[in-house]
């Protein structure tokens, strides 16, 4: 069967339509145009329709791709989302609260959020489940510890590399500090966490979890002028939410147990 010169023109066009996404660099357009084109075919859409169709392929693609990297750069260590923590198990923590801070309201202010109680009660999980949700609405979050925090710092001081640490920690919209007081601190770790916060303070937000009550602060990180000042930065504008519920890790341990148990004992009837 020969071909007519308007086929002949038509393939010619779709093979330069590919081409040009793919110049563009629109890959996933470009992947996706035969299956949009035979769309546009058979539901009869209109040009307009079938070309929005294509770019939304391309953004959606995009913005996938770009949530991934962020995803990446956050280095949050669980896939933990708000819908995930129990508030019934956890009678001390305020949902209101929790609730208020997922709209990330927070973040417009540069105010700062302190989670302060005794280890398991749900602190590090509501601190990334806020970073999750911050990720999510395409902001730029990093989670670390305390003690890593303080051992990066101390490392690019002796490297000489002091100024671009600094730079690195004050770059986030959002930096999530779990675990203060869990571990002893350097003699240097509580002034360079100071000028970490110093240096976002009425800029970006920070979230920090810890174990440490805030009156306790000066003799818990031995320099009570550098607590002070730290405590001066974060409380400004912060939202301070102090659990002293059970242990929310111990709860899920026992459910857990008893899950297994509960599958043992329909296997053994």
């Amino acid at each position: 069967m020969s071909t007519t010169p308007m086929q002949v023109s038509e393939a010619r066009r779709f093979q330069q339509l590919k081409g040009h996404l793919s110049y563009l660099k629109l890959n996933d357009a470009a992947e996706a145009l035969n299956r949009v084109l035979d769309q546009a075919r058979t539901e009869r859409m209109s040009l307009t329709a079938a070309l929005e169709r294509l770019l939304e392929i391309e953004v959606e693609a995009t913005e996938a791709r770009r949530l991934a990297a962020r995803l990446r750069f956050a280095c949050l260590p669980e896939p933990w989302t708000l819908s995930d923590f129990d508030f019934a198990a956890q009678p001390g923590v305020d949902e209101k609260l929790i609730r208020d801070l997922a709209t990330l309201r927070f973040l417009d202010d540069a105010s700062n959020v302190l989670f302060v109680g005794p280890p398991g009660v749900g602190k590090t999980m509501l601190s990334v489940a806020l970073g999750r949700a911050a990720v999510e609405a395409g902001h730029r979050v990093y989670f670390t510890t305390a003690a890593d925090l303080a051992a990066r710092c101390h490392k690019a001081a002796l490297e000489g590399r002091w100024k671009t640490c600094m730079n690195f920690f004050a770059g986030p919209k959002l930096l999530v500090v779990d675990e203060l007081g869990y571990l002893p601190l350097p003699e240097d770790g509580a002034s360079a966490l100071f000028q970490v916060i110093n240096q976002r303070y009425l800029k970006s937000s920070t979230i920090l979890t810890t174990n440490v009550g805030i009156a306790d602060w000066a003799g818990a990180f031995g320099d009570a002028t550098v607590a002070a000042a730290m405590l001066d930065r974060l409380l400004h504008r912060a939202a301070v939410a102090g659990i002293d519920g059970p242990s929310y890790r111990l709860r899920g341990h026992q459910n857990h147990a008893e899950n297994l148990r509960a599958g043992v004992n329909s296997r053994a009837s």
